[in-house]
């Protein structure tokens, strides 16, 4: 008798200790607009479980894709308002709010992998950080997402400037659009999650994107010509609610940064590996395909570069012209 109550007692301690422990974990609910598919959207997913092992189940991380809980244009204000917990945005979806996230978009001005190594202890990425903190947002990773893009078309390549001439296609923010505009082309505003029924429904005729995402959103179904080109480097970023964060504790605190740290190279790693595939699974679906060429990617960059660079100086003012400076250094 006496062993059969001391079993139960254990149980009932079993049983309270673990519903104590699932009233400890804090809810982190983290929004994104990546498809599944997406190589990036994997390496949050594994950034997450990585949150939460290192955390010891203190944070329970809730990832939430394919604009599933919040639109991509309306991530950012639900942080800062704190609707959500966490969410992830890429660069150029800050557009006015905050030029700076653009630095890295400028055509063919931060395409090495080396520098890319470099970013998230730079001084660049530092800089950001303060910034962001000021939007109302606590940066807790950088994932580099592409440093390889494509221009997406149908009937032809967009090989040259002039190409572009009255060609209608998706930009990515005021500052890389002049640099299209520039070419001879009209932009529209459109988050990723749109572009493919635009360019089915003929919205848009053209777009740029990052390679690896030309294959996991599919525009191979609705484009049919392809040029790779180096001309920006983009990134998604997460990031939290300021007076959430500071109701952690030191361990979640500690947990995100390591995560954060870890879940930088495995993107790195991740995003190389995807940009080398996606020509050969382009060509595989039928596509054309043509990697941009020495000649070609200069004219470009003689095209694109002054104009965003006008404009971003316009945008971003004397911290701009600051924050190219650290990027230089990285190169």
């Amino acid at each position: 008798m006496q062993k059969l109550i001391a079993v139960l007692l254990a149980t009932a301690s079993f049983g309270a200790a673990g519903v104590t422990a699932a009233e400890a974990a804090t809810q982190m609910r983290c929004s994104h607009q990546l498809p599944p598919a997406h190589h990036i959207a994997k390496v949050v997913d594994r950034w997450a479980a990585e949150v939460e092992k290192l955390s010891e189940g203190e944070l329970d991380v809730q990832v939430f894709g394919a604009d599933s809980l919040v639109k991509a244009n309306d991530n950012i204000l639900a942080v800062a308002k704190g609707d959500i917990e966490c969410a992830f945005s890429l660069n150029f979806q800050w557009g006015k709010t905050l030029p700076l996230m653009n630095v890295t978009v400028g055509p063919y001005t931060m395409s090495s992998i080396e520098a890319w190594e470099k970013w998230p202890t730079s001084e660049a990425a530092a800089m950001l950080d303060q910034r962001l903190a000021e939007k109302g947002v606590k940066n807790v990773v950088w994932m580099f997402q592409t440093n390889t893009s494509v221009f997406t078309s149908k009937g032809k390549f967009l090989q040259t400037p002039a190409d572009f001439k009255g060609v209608k296609m998706r930009g990515l923010g005021p500052a890389f659009d002049t640099g299209l505009t520039a070419m001879g082309a009209t932009t529209v505003s459109m988050p990723g999650s749109e572009v493919y029924q635009g360019l089915a429904t003929g919205v848009i005729d053209a777009a740029i994107t990052d390679i690896a995402a030309a294959v996991s959103r599919k525009y191979y179904e609705v484009q049919d010509h392809f040029v790779v080109v180096p001309a920006l480097g983009a990134y998604l970023h997460g990031y939290v609610n300021p007076g959430w964060y500071d109701g952690l504790s030191d361990k979640s605190k500690a947990a995100l940064a390591k995560a954060g740290e870890e879940a930088s190279g495995w993107a790195l790693e991740a995003s190389q590996a995807a940009a080398a595939a996606a020509p050969d699974e382009l060509t595989a679906k039928g596509v054309q395909v043509h990697v941009a060429t020495e000649a070609e990617n200069e004219a470009f960059k003689a095209a694109m570069q002054p104009a965003f660079n006008a404009a971003f100086a316009d945008e971003a003012g004397e911290d701009g012209k600051t924050l190219l400076g650290l990027v230089q250094k990285l190169q």
